[in-house]
């Protein structure tokens, strides 16, 4: 199912291949497997929820530190683009607000003046929120890809129906 899904797109594995060596990439960071996609969707779904400029910086800067799959942490990543931003923000600010015990904004004008104004009141509850989610729902899509990667080699080894 899911691991088939990863598999069968590694048809051109010769382009790939040729890709690497010239930009001198290592392949570990283009693995398809069950622990190099599962952490690549948590990294990328993580700074996705993050209110920050240059995310896919972000998950650039720390593949030094840690392997996933980059090209699946940058598709995560685009999840939060200028349609989703303002409803996700949103949601992060009512939930940080709710966290926190606070009231929250009222009278809310979409003017930089007004942003200017509010942004100490705006700022902690929104990464407040935004640390729930971005905590909570990589988490759940880590949980859930693993759950079916496995699913997925239990069903091609022993079977559908067994």
């Amino acid at each position: 199912m899911i691991r088939k899904f990863f598999k069968n797109r590694r048809s051109t594995k010769g382009k790939l291949d040729t890709f690497l060596a010239k930009y001198h990439l290592p392949k570990a960071y283009f693995n398809v497997n069950r622990k190099m996609i599962s952490q690549g969707v948590f990294i990328g779904l993580f700074f996705a929820f993050i209110p920050m400029p240059m995310q896919m910086l972000a998950v650039l800067a720390i593949t030094p530190f840690m392997k996933f799959n980059v090209p699946i942490a940058i598709a995560m990543v685009w999840l939060s683009n200028p349609f989703t931003m303002p409803p996700m923000y949103y949601i992060e600010y009512l939930t940080g607000n709710f966290l926190l015990g606070y009231a929250g904004a009222t009278d809310i004008e979409l003017t930089l003046e007004w942003f200017s104004n509010n942004m100490g009141n705006i700022f902690i509850p929104l990464y407040v929120g935004s640390a729930f989610y971005a905590i909570l729902i990589p988490t759940l899509c880590y949980i859930l890809i693993n759950w079916l990667w496995i699913r997925s080699v239990r069903e091609d080894r022993w079977g559908k129906g067994k």
